[in-house]
């Protein structure tokens, strides 16, 4: 069973969380975490996080901390979900460079701000229901 490893990133930035909003001509948008795919050269998770950080949204973040690991077994692949809580310092989406930028056929890859609140929250959809989970239940207590 192979195993590939994801990490996502939860940012506060002051009393905003940054998602991904997603999305195609045509079709419906939905949000999701700053993350992806740990690569062969990444030193470990957090370096990871901070290289998909930067090409996605063009950010720096804090410290990181892990809060939240999901498995997602498969037939040939297991999937593992890394979520870590980190501030942002710096943002410049014109920083961005992720390959996912070049390719107009994975979609829009556009960074939102969200109130820091359960309602907006949940007005997401966020998955996996883990994430949604954890954040309607923690998300009051990360307030500025």
């Amino acid at each position: 069973m192979k195993i590939r490893r994801n990490v996502r990133a939860v940012l506060l930035d002051d009393d905003h969380l940054v998602f991904l909003r997603r999305g195609w001509p045509g079709g419906h948008s939905y949000y999701e975490t700053v993350g992806g795919g740990v690569e062969a050269d990444d030193a470990n998770l957090e370096a990871a996080l901070r290289r998909e950080v930067m090409e996605e949204v063009g950010a720096t973040i804090g410290p990181a901390t892990e809060f939240l690991t999901v498995t997602e077994p498969g037939e040939r692949v297991t999937v593992v979900r890394h979520f870590f809580r980190a501030d942002v310092l710096t943002m410049d989406p014109g920083r961005r460079d992720g390959p996912e930028l070049d390719d107009p056929d994975l979609g829009d890859f556009s960074p939102v701000r969200v109130p820091l609140n359960v309602l907006a929250l949940a007005a997401l959809g966020l998955q996996p229901i883990e994430l949604a989970h954890y954040l309607r239940d923690h998300v009051n207590s990360w307030g500025a």
